[in-house]
Order: structure tokens, then sequence, then C-alpha cells
């Protein structure tokens, strides 16, 4: 039997590859989309604040983002004037973003791992508020170190 062609002509077909699959430089951006849709949902939470409406808690956690959208999502909210640090079982961070009534928080365990990230659109976050129980406890505490 004669050699096998696979061009017009009858040149014989080459049993070796002309090129290796594995050679050929593949990049693939992965994104999901939600980041635009995530600011423009900021910016109508932070328009009812505005109005006097309740503020809006979002987790990033929750939120299918591709790697590097949290950071475009940084970004474009910038880093404000106030930032608070709670250390309760690991580090809490609370950076005001360059909109006010805007609030990037992170929770961090023992370990430094993200345990939960969210932006939270209100005057300020509820876990700087202290807690009524904590309130009374503070005035008697004082209370009686002023007797004394």
């Amino acid at each position: 039997m004669g050699a096998t062609t696979g061009r017009r002509g009858g040149e014989p077909q080459s049993r070796e590859p002309v090129s290796s699959i594995d050679a050929i430089p593949v990049t693939a951006e992965v994104v999901t989309g939600n980041v635009a849709p995530l600011l423009h949902e900021v910016r109508h939470a932070l328009k009812r604040l505005a109005d006097g409406e309740d503020g809006t808690v979002i987790d990033l956690q929750c939120l299918p983002l591709a790697p590097g959208e949290e950071e475009q999502i940084e970004e474009v909210l910038g880093q404000g004037e106030v930032r608070a640090e709670i250390d309760a079982l690991g580090p809490t961070i609370i950076q005001e973003t360059s909109y006010p009534g805007v609030w990037l928080v992170t929770h961090r365990n023992t370990e430094q791992a993200v345990v939960g990230r969210f932006i939270e659109v209100t005057h300020i976050p509820e876990l700087l508020k202290s807690q009524q129980a904590d309130i009374e406890n503070g005035a008697n505490r004082l209370e009686n170190k002023l007797k004394n």
C-alpha cells in the first residue's frame, strides 16, 4: 500500500504533529461581570440612606467574584478618612471609603484568614455602635468609680 496522503498532489501526510497544542499560548481573563452591578447597588443604597431610609449590608463573600474583582471594587470606592480596628476573635478592620456612608468591613480569624467581607452603607457600622447593655454597665461602673 502507498503512503497516506493528506493533501492534494499526493504528498505524504506526516505522522509527526506540525506543532504541539501545548506550545500554543493561551491566556484567559475570568470576569463575572458583577463589579458594575455591585457598584450600582452601592449607589442605590447610598441614595436610599441619603433619603432617610435604612442602611444596606452587602456580603462580598456571597457574590461570585473573579480574582481581582474585589480589588477593582476597592479601587473605585477608594479610602476615606476614618479607619477603626477591633480585636475580638481576630482582627476586624472597618474602613470608610471615599464615599461617606459607604464602609468596607473585613473580619479575620486569629490565623489572619478572611472570614467575612462586607460593604456597609450606613451612617456608622453596627459593630462600632455600643450595645445598650454595655452602655448601662459602663454607666454603673463609672458611677461606682466616682463614689470611691
